[in-house]
């Protein structure tokens, strides 16, 4: 199966998504990336439902599934190779933020809010962080930003943030393999 999958990308296919995605994956690396979406694809409609998303266990889990489902849902795979570059190990520091950024921002208005940052930072830590503590975090950022409570940061802004605090790392990596 796996020749049959590899067949089905030519030459071009591969350097175009290689291109598409900033060469942050190797030729093989695509090959092995079209194997997974053609697995999750189980219908073979050429893009990835939302329901064959959270098939996925790792995904399902992730407490931000739901956020997530809004950029992955109906992914083509030249589009899921994008969003996947985020998490490739040569992929910058600002890409994996610029992803992030789009993880926050419910509103696909550009600009994340306050309010789209406590949510996410209530989604991540569960019942391992109180009220208080998520609180305190918040009056941390808004210190470093010097923003207020109703404010909403750009992506410059949001780069700033993330890339200027040495607490946060950027652990974001998939096995392609």
């Amino acid at each position: 199966m796996g020749n049959n999958i590899a067949s089905m990308l030519t030459q071009y296919d591969i350097q175009e998504v290689q291109q598409h995605c900033n060469n942050l994956f190797t030729q093989q690396e695509i090959v092995s990336l079209y194997q997974r979406f053609c697995q999750l694809d189980r219908n073979a409609k050429g893009f990835i439902s939302a329901d064959e998303f959270l098939s996925v266990p790792e995904f399902a889990m992730n407490p931000l599934s739901q956020r997530l489902l809004k950029i992955v849902d109906g992914l083509n795979f030249k589009d899921f190779v994008t969003v996947l570059s985020a998490f490739s190990e040569k992929a910058s520091l600002r890409q994996k933020i610029q992803f992030i950024f789009k993880v926050y921002g419910t509103e696909g208005c550009g600009k994340v809010s306050l309010k789209d940052i406590l949510e996410v930072l209530e989604d991540l830590s569960g019942p391992f962080m109180s009220d208080k503590q998520r609180e305190k975090v918040m009056t941390q950022l808004l210190k470093e930003v010097t923003y207020s409570r109703d404010s909403y940061l750009s992506e410059d802004d949001f780069f700033e943030v993330f890339s200027s605090n040495s607490d946060i790392r950027m652990e974001m990596k998939i096995s392609v393999d």
